[in-house]
């Protein structure tokens, strides 16, 4: 027995030596790359703020887009869905040309005013590196499975500054409802390495902050840690985050079906996606939702940052960006979702606190963790990026807003490819529909 457990913690023992030596370089590479699209992509932002005749030439950098991948990208095209597919199950691998193509394609939508994130970007970047020193690796397929998602873990953690969210979410994402834990060391030590490497290329990232809140309560006489008020607002509020979160993530992909339906050139579809933008920002006369929409492009914007105060958003702030973002993606740019959800949670966040007369830093907090949450169905994570973001103080409505807006925002999501492993509330509705219907 005395040998058979020595045996065991030897093998233990390499197999974190061998994980360890295999992501740390592969992590330092996504970081460094990754360090790399955000100096950029600042760059890109920044420069468009000072020559805002730039987004009247959105409709041809979205038909450069296209062709670019119609050209060179071949699967790439599939961006996230296409690294999730193949951990489910390897096939022809993640091309090597994803990671310059999404790169180069997401900083072109950004410069020219498309509204999109960066995530996308991040993680196909990590996906594809990692697959890359996997084949130099010669892994085997599990081997290889689990190269992918630590470089998911690695791109996530990096582009945000949250380590811990990537490596759960780089598990928590593939299935629903089901995480593979023989996976969590590689993510764990690749979210940390790259987060550790954009740091030390001098990145930063934006910094956030909630007001104190006294959450606390009285019930007959007696002092409570959670005020029942207070909880009924949020469970409220994050109701209406998971739904806000189906709609957007319904949104993109009735964009691109009515766009591939109604226009027959290919090309065409990101030219009217880009004329649309231009339309509306012509029409509301500001463009507080282009692009990133975490800088203010003047004093007064609209901006993730400025929707913590009272008065930093406006009450359809979050429904603009959701169109914005829609139309962007769902005609073929490029870049991710999830900066978009945070605007679109933490702009709803601050409509709903002034509505409910709730604590407004506390609930634009909420929703930019929550619907993110919704639409990726990854409520662990999440909890997590509150937590890492914005400490952990009020980490049991963090938990509260993520997991009510996981079950209101639906069976689907925004990665067409994502699995469910667990059905979220195991058919119980249904059931219960059947057996008291007429």
């Amino acid at each position: 027995m005395f040998k058979n457990i020595i045996s065991k913690q030897l093998n233990l023992l390499g197999y974190l030596v061998r994980w360890t030596i295999i992501s740390i370089p592969v992590a330092v590479a996504i970081g460094s790359a990754v360090a790399l699209f955000l100096w950029l992509l600042n760059w890109a932002i920044h420069f468009r703020f000072g020559h805002t005749w730039l987004l009247y030439l959105l409709p041809l950098a979205g038909a450069a887009i296209h062709l670019l991948y119609k050209w060179y990208g071949q699967s790439a095209e599939r961006g996230n869905n296409l690294i999730i597919d193949e951990i489910h199950e390897p096939g022809a691998g993640v091309p090597k040309r994803m990671a310059p193509l999404i790169l180069i394609t997401t900083i072109i939508t950004h410069l020219f005013g498309g509204s999109a994130g960066r995530e996308g970007t991040a993680v196909q970047i990590g996906g594809s590196l990692a697959n890359l020193f996997g084949s130099w690796f010669k892994l085997n397929e599990a081997d290889k499975k689990l190269i992918l998602t630590a470089g998911v873990a690695a791109g996530f953690g990096a582009v945000f500054g949250t380590p811990l969210t990537g490596t759960i979410f780089a598990l928590e994402v593939i299935a629903i409802g089901r995480i593979q834990y023989n996976a969590l060391l590689p993510c764990l030590i690749a979210g940390l390495v790259g987060d550790v490497t954009v740091s030390a290329w001098g990145i930063h990232h934006t910094l956030y902050h909630i007001d104190v809140v006294d959450v606390g309560g009285e019930f007959y006489g007696k002092h409570l840690p959670v005020s029942f008020l207070l909880l009924a607002k949020v469970l409220f509020a994050s109701a209406l985050f998971g739904l806000v979160a189906m709609a957007f993530a319904k949104a993109v992909h009735l964009v691109k079906n009515v766009s591939l339906k109604l226009i027959k050139i290919s090309w065409l579809i990101p030219v009217a996606g880009g004329l649309i933008i231009i339309a509306l920002t012509f029409i509301l006369g500001k463009p507080d939702y282009l692009s990133l929409g975490v800088d203010a492009e003047y004093p007064g914007a609209v901006t993730i940052v400025s929707a913590f105060h009272h008065t930093g958003a406006d009450f359809f702030s979050w429904l603009w960006k959701l169109i914005y973002t829609s139309v962007t993606l769902g005609t073929g740019f490029k870049g991710g979702e999830v900066t978009p959800l945070f605007y679109i949670g933490a702009t709803l966040g601050n409509t709903l606190a002034d509505l409910l007369n709730a604590p407004v830093s506390l609930f634009v907090a909420l929703g930019f963790i929550a619907v993110f949450a919704g639409a990726t169905n990854t409520p662990l994570a999440c909890t997590l990026m509150g937590i890492e973001l914005f400490g952990g103080e009020y980490a049991l409505f963090f938990a509260i807003a993520c997991f009510t807006a996981y079950f209101f925002s639906g069976e689907g999501g925004i990665y067409s490819a994502q699995r469910t492993g667990v059905a979220k509330i195991n058919g119980y509705t249904s059931r219960l529909f059947n057996k008291y219907k007429p």
